[in-house]
């Protein structure tokens, strides 16, 4: 699309988030519950297929649009993202990217759509980011996979039409290789969910444990080759955490400019509290990471298009965007004083949320593995 067709939809976005979702985030914290009107008016913009492609009735945006949508995103609750993430993110892009035609003609319009929700189920109780733990498992019988296993923490397992899993096809290896990925309907027999995790923050955004017994699916479920299923996932996983830092970018900007305002006309003394430098001075500290975390997403952005770096960059992105958050949020509650630690308070709702952000789709340390790790290996130091 053009410069100006995608401005006008970051400004549609932008008016979603500001004049219909903010006034409704105490809501959806409380009910844990994103109103269904809310969702109809996501499918209306486009948003279940925003980063799909375009023949298949997304609107096909580049990485650098994808987080500038992200900074509009990102300046509410997780939970309105949350809805259709999995859609145009870890779901959706392992059927674009390595689906059949198939496949392809058969979810991606109806994702797009938002007729059906897509839950990308790689976790487990002993396999995080390191794939070595993972148990759940695939054996081929005749023209079927039979797939068992236990998946946790999977976001929007309770809304899911289909999962992509990831399972392990060859008992003999070891690590990421000889894993599959498959697409199984959540209605299948043998597809079971627990209970709705009950969680610190990101209310609204469901997650739970997805339990596959014996489940049957045909043959062309597989999705991509055989045993290459963890490198399909370490793909897109690499785009979600470059959009997860935008994401981080933009409730930044929503702490600060909480505090902003609150400290211009919050009074102590009969004076406002920003005339006192200490307070000014966690403002700048917030305003400074801001401006760097949100420069160094738009060029982590530009160099993944062009494929120059689509690893080290996007995660040194995550890592800091992530951590740059958590700092924004506790100090947007010391701004607040004791009001920024009551519930009704937007920064505290915040600052709840944002401590996900270090932990899901790989943590800092993760991060900080890959970054070290892909440096060095471009230097010549030979895999241990």
């Amino acid at each position: 699309m053009d410069a100006e067709d995608f401005s006008q939809i970051r400004d549609a976005v932008r008016q979603l988030v500001r004049e219909v979702v903010i006034p409704r985030e105490e809501e959806i914290d409380l009910d844990d519950r994103i109103p269904e009107e809310l969702r109809g008016a996501i499918a209306d913009m486009g948003l279940f297929g925003y980063a799909l492609p375009e023949e298949y009735g997304g609107l096909g945006v580049t990485m650098r649009e994808d987080v500038e949508l992200a900074f509009e995103f990102g300046y509410t609750t997780p939970a309105f993202r949350s809805l259709f993430g999995t859609n145009n993110g870890i779901a959706g892009q392992v059927i674009a990217k390595f689906g059949s035609e198939e496949q392809k003609e058969r979810y991606l319009p109806r994702l797009a759509a938002g007729e059906l929700i897509g839950s990308f189920a790689l976790t487990e109780a002993e396999a995080g980011s390191d794939p070595a733990g993972l148990r759940t498992t695939a054996r081929r019988d005749g023209d079927h996979w039979v797939v068992s296993g236990t998946k946790r923490y999977i976001t929007n397992a309770p809304l899911a039409d289909i999962f992509v899993v990831f399972a392990r096809t060859d008992p003999d290896e070891r690590g990421g290789r000889g894993i599959s990925s498959f697409v199984v309907d959540a209605k299948a027999p043998g597809v079971t969910l627990g209970p709705r995790d009950k969680k610190m923050g990101q209310s609204g955004a469901w997650t739970s444990e997805v339990f596959f017994d014996e489940v049957r699916v045909p043959a062309d479920a597989l999705v991509g080759e055989e045993g290459r299923g963890y490198s399909k996932a370490l793909t897109v996983l690499s785009r979600g955490r470059l959009h997860i830092a935008a994401m981080c970018v933009g409730m930044a900007q929503r702490v600060l400019d909480e505090s902003v305002a609150y400290a211009a006309t919050a009074k102590q003394g009969g004076a406002p509290i920003g005339r006192f430098q200490l307070v000014q001075a966690l403002i700048a500290d917030m305003h400074t990471e801001l401006i760097a975390g949100r420069a160094l997403v738009r060029d982590v952005a530009a160099r993944y298009d062009t494929g120059e770096d689509t690893s080290v960059g996007p995660s040194a992105a995550k890592l800091y965007c992530s951590e740059m958050v958590g700092r924004a949020t506790d100090r947007a509650v010391q701004v607040h004083g004791g009001l920024g630690y009551l519930r009704t308070t937007p920064v505290e709702r915040f600052y709840r949320d944002a401590r996900l952000y270090r932990l899901y789709e790989g943590t800092s340390e993760v991060q900080r593995v890959i970054v070290g790790s892909g440096l060095l290996r471009a230097a010549g130091m030979p895999r241990g």
